[in-house]
């Protein structure tokens, strides 16, 4: 049983591909109705259709961010339970292009489950987490004192990438760089 109209469009191909992401975008962007059933589709089964519709979700907001901050309830809510390493990274980049349509109970909730899913097991969560953290953090003295040692742990991880954004965000924070 389908989840919405575009779970169809979002299925098949290489796993890595795009597949039909694009005209899916250019369908919700010509008719703000559809969006919902684009949210919806993260209720499949299929892990490649929820990574397609975090790609989608990410491309509309880019452009329309009001109409995803309609949807940020779902986002907060049944959307952040997925356990799938795209929605935990999608959601954080979200987070950042949607700030400025967020209440602020909704951008409280944004921060806790960043800051939850920031050493989930998947180094691009760790990293982009990590990256919207810090753009919350720039401006929350609070946020900025309890992510810095979390950086400092980052900055200790197998993999190169995160201990490298961990060293940055550390320098951008204003804090000294760990020892390693």
């Amino acid at each position: 049983m389908s989840v919405s109209r575009f779970e169809s469009p979002l299925t098949g191909g290489h796993p890595n591909s795009l597949g039909n992401t694009v005209s899916v975008v250019d369908e919700v962007l010509a008719d703000r109705a559809l969006l919902a059933e684009l949210v919806a589709c993260y209720r499949s089964d299929d892990a490649v259709v929820r990574l397609r519709v975090s790609s989608a979700v990410k491309r509309v907001a880019q452009q329309r961010p009001e109409w995803v901050a309609a949807h940020l309830d779902d986002l907060l809510g049944w959307v952040a339970e997925i356990d799938q390493a795209s929605t935990k990274w999608t959601l954080s980049t979200l987070f950042v292009l949607l700030e400025e349509h967020m209440t602020p109970r909704q951008r409280d909730a944004a921060i806790a489950l960043m800051k939850a899913n920031l050493h989930y097991d998947d180094w691009i969560v760790q990293n982009t987490t990590a990256e919207s953290l810090a753009h919350f953090a720039r401006q929350r003295p609070a946020l900025a004192a309890w992510l810095v040692p979390e950086l400092r742990t980052l900055a200790t991880s197998r993999h190169k990438s995160v201990r490298g954004r961990a060293q940055k965000l550390l320098h951008t924070l204003g804090a000294q760089r760990s020892p390693l």
